[in-house]
């Protein structure tokens, strides 16, 4: 018997090792690869879903640029993005952050860089730079170190920085022409401007298209600036008696004289942003300051007579040249904790804002925004009012950021919704000041 087993275990082994020097092995059936932990099937990797939440609503002039960054990144990752973006507003600040509160925070957020974000940072609801970087080392590499905007909370780098931006001046050619006024230069002088603003007036014509209902904060930010300088533009004031409270009172002043001399539009008490924009769209007003982002509503609703308008410098005063505009890099994307701690939304989310922060993509965002890439944007194929924008942020001499970001959201909002109460005499100067800063 122990013969037979002998013979059958030699067998066994002669069998064993000819199959060994064939080449060949035993495989699954299907050519399904398998897992060497478990001896499973190993399953193909799914698509990932995540939800993003930009300022890149339906009326951005970036938001055809930015539907086919999306479409790129689907189509070369499988992923799905749920978009929810809307229009940057205090109405959507405030959503946002209350998504943040209520737990339906989205996986990556598009946002501001400044002191609004400071809420979910302090409450831990996005990840900083320095901790993806342990895991991703390569994260945002393609973008300068000096231009990652650390956040005030705490000192850190949380958000990835996007196309940056400019204030300056956007003027109607035509109503100047119409109304006998030379189109500014580098020089222009806020005395000079004064009187300009009394000859359109006469001609007929809405001097300045603002709405202190919606959006007093760019003539607050030059009336500030052009009562200091670059250097001091960012002091925040104590109290409204000190020397940048001073300051930000004799900006305020400086707006309510516009608003005394008949300079604003006659509604600019309850129109809304869009209504005032309009006038300068249609050949009514001459005189708008706004953002970068705004060259694309014009580039879209008014290419047939794109030639109307051109950038210009906002009006300087004492110690501020007007060639001193504002400007910076103020949004960027953020990976919120949930989306992180989630092992494949994680991937996912870094994969998205790799491929919305490449160089390649965000050349398609900018025409003549600031930047933060290392090898600069590449625009192309120039219009004629990006031109003028291009000409204009060739000339600059200063940039500084908005004061604005300083403060708290609940301590801007209470500032500017007071601006249309300090123009009509309802509240004094100092008062509106120190109501501001009582927030905090």
């Amino acid at each position: 018997m122990k013969k037979i087993i002998a013979i059958l275990l030699v067998l066994t082994m002669v069998l064993a090792v000819f199959s060994g020097c064939t080449g060949q092995s035993e495989q699954p059936a299907s050519d399904v690869k398998v897992s060497e932990e478990e001896g499973k099937p190993a399953e193909q990797a799914k698509p990932v879903e995540i939800t993003v939440v930009t300022s890149y609503g339906g009326d951005d002039g970036n938001r055809g640029n930015y539907e086919n960054a999306i479409a790129g990144f689907e189509d070369a990752t499988g992923n799905k993005v749920l978009d929810a973006s809307a229009t940057a507003n205090e109405d959507w600040k405030a959503k946002v952050m209350t998504d943040f509160e209520t737990g339906t925070e989205p996986d990556v957020l598009f946002y501001f860089l400044g002191a609004d974000a400071n809420s979910i940072i302090e409450a831990d609801k996005v990840v900083s730079l320095e901790e993806i970087r342990a895991e991703y080392p390569d994260y945002a590499s393609n973008m300068k170190e000096d231009l990652l905007v650390p956040s005030p909370a705490d000192g850190n780098v949380y958000g990835v920085p996007s196309s940056g931006f400019w204030e300056s001046l956007f003027v109607n050619t035509k109503v100047l022409e119409a109304a006998g006024v030379k189109v500014p230069d580098g020089d222009y002088t806020w005395d000079q401007f004064l009187a300009d603003c009394q000859k359109i007036n006469d001609a007929g014509y809405t001097p300045v298209a603002v709405s202190l209902q919606e959006v007093p904060h760019y003539w607050f930010e030059f009336s500030v600036y052009n009562n200091g300088n670059v250097s001091n533009h960012l002091d925040m004031p104590t109290s409204a008696v000190d020397a940048t409270g001073e300051k930000w009172a004799a900006g305020f002043e400086d707006l309510k004289q516009l608003y005394d001399l008949g300079y604003l539009p006659e509604n600019t008490l309850t129109a809304t942003d869009a209504e005032t924009v309009q006038l300068v769209a249609d050949g009514e007003a001459a005189f708008l300051i706004d953002g970068s982002w705004k060259v694309g509503y014009f580039v879209e609703n008014c290419s047939d007579h794109l030639g109307d308008f051109a950038l210009r410098y906002v009006p300087g005063k004492d110690e501020r040249k007007a060639t001193d505009i504002i400007g910076g890099i103020s949004m960027g994307y953020y990976i919120t904790r949930q989306a992180w701690e989630d092992s494949e939304k994680r991937d996912a989310a870094i994969e998205f804002i790799s491929h919305m922060t490449s160089d390649e993509v965000l050349s398609t965002f900018v025409t003549t925004e600031v930047t933060a890439l290392k090898n600069g944007a590449s625009p192309a194929g120039l219009n004629e009012l990006q031109q003028s924008a291009a000409e204009m942020t060739g000339g600059v001499t200063g940039i500084v950021a908005p004061v604005q970001d300083k403060l708290s959201s609940e301590a801007r909002a209470d500032l500017f919704s007071n601006v249309k109460n300090i123009v009509t005499g309802k509240i004094t100067i100092a008062e509106a000041i120190e109501s501001a800063l009582s927030i905090g």
